[in-house]
């Protein structure tokens, strides 16, 4: 097992810190934190675990790259399979390097099954849990990220969050605020690190073989993006969506950009040819720079992610989530968000506006300032140093 080369040796009173990673997000939240951790002149060494959740191994390199993310430590090689199978290999695999590097703390991120699964495995050996982005809810339990999040923060040690209403909801939910940090927004530091990397949309779409002047996409254009089970592994859904995405081209060409699932699904059930209407572009996955560019450079963007309600926010692009509900209201609040589900009237009627220029313009919210995972750090380390292993939780 090799240390990686951002860790500082010395004689240290702090066993090591593991890192766990499972899925894109994940590795652009990540990202910041290690960088930050490397700038605090420390001994203690910091271990990337990735799960393998994310079995995708092109765009799993790519995301290293672009996010200039070392090589894990440990790779856990866990791939995919149904929610259950998948949590508990995680567990299963990640228990063992628990029990080799017996870390000072465990630090997962986000709420991905890799964020759960390892929590548990280290709550369980009695190794404190620090949880960044702690406290999100979309309040919709049908959501398996929503379950993740909130088993998550009830088990962990020390919870970082990214915006003030987070707080408000781990103390409804009986977590002591003496576990809680407003940090900000670590993935808002990997965008703003990244920013002066991107390059011309023109570049991307000329390597994907598209000519931007024969899909008019020079004169602008909307940026989709869509993985839910909610919205694409029902035929029905996913077909009104496609009919809705269509109607919209008419006023403004569309780059989606294709989770793997979702292409799949669309060839499945037969609406691939819906969308060859000569006014929509279809990209594969990409990786952060280019999505990156993508997103910076759109009219509009109409997703169901998470993530990018928080990166157009941060990019000032006008966001139409394809959901009834999110966990980041500070989006809807003061940034760029508009929820408009599956009503094709709202988004419809959302698109004249941001075409005639009066989409959200929206303000950077408090403390995404890409400082986040620098205070994180600092504090990080001030938690560990100043308590003992059964007084982390107090």
């Amino acid at each position: 097992m090799k240390v990686p080369s951002y860790s500082i040796h010395s004689e240290s009173v702090l066993q090591p810190i593991i890192f766990v990673v499972g899925a894109r997000p994940n590795f652009v939240k990540i990202a910041p934190l290690l960088r930050a951790m490397s700038a605090h002149q420390t001994s203690v060494a910091s271990y990337l675990v990735h799960t393998g959740q994310h079995y995708d191994k092109n765009m799993n390199d790519q995301f290293f790259k672009d996010l200039h993310l070392p090589d894990p430590n440990i790779n856990l090689n866990v791939g995919s399979g149904s929610h259950a199978a998948q949590t508990a290999e995680i567990m299963k695999r990640f228990e063992p390097v628990v029990d080799d590097l017996k870390p000072s703390c465990v630090v997962v991120v986000g709420d991905v099954n890799s964020t759960l699964a390892c929590a548990l495995v280290a709550v369980k050996k009695g190794v404190p849990v620090a949880h960044v982005e702690a406290g999100l809810r979309s309040f919709d339990r049908s959501m398996p990220e929503e379950i993740n999040r909130i088993l998550t923060d009830q088990i962990s040690d020390r919870l970082y969050t990214t915006e003030r209403s987070a707080q408000s909801n781990l103390l409804r939910e009986a977590i002591p605020a003496e576990r809680v940090f407003f940090a900000g927004n670590v993935m808002i530091d990997s965008v703003q690190f990244n920013r002066s990397s991107t390059r011309s949309v023109n570049l991307i779409l000329a390597a994907a073989g598209i000519d931007p002047e024969l899909f008019m996409l020079v004169a602008g254009y909307g940026l989709v993006t869509l993985h839910r089970p909610s919205n694409v592994d029902d035929p029905e859904i996913l077909a009104k969506l496609m009919a809705v995405l269509v109607e919209v081209s008419q006023s403004l060409p569309l780059v989606l950009v294709l989770h793997p699932r979702t292409q799949s699904q669309l060839v499945r059930f037969g609406l691939l040819s819906v969308i060859n209407t000569g006014r929509m572009v279809v990209l594969p996955a990409q990786g952060y720079l280019d999505m990156l560019s993508l997103l910076g450079a759109a009219k509009v963007v109409l997703t169901d992610s998470g993530g990018l309600q928080e990166e157009t926010t941060a990019l000032g692009v006008p966001c139409l989530t394809l959901r009834s509900s999110t966990e980041r209201p500070i989006t809807l609040e003061q940034g760029t968000n508009t929820l408009v589900g599956l009503d094709r009237e709202l988004i419809l009627s959302n698109l004249v506006a941001v075409l005639r220029g009066e989409g959200k313009k929206g303000c950077m919210p408090e403390l995404w300032d890409g400082c986040a995972a620098e205070r994180i750090a600092t504090d990080l380390f001030q938690w560990l140093s100043q308590a003992t292993p059964r007084s982390l939780t107090a």
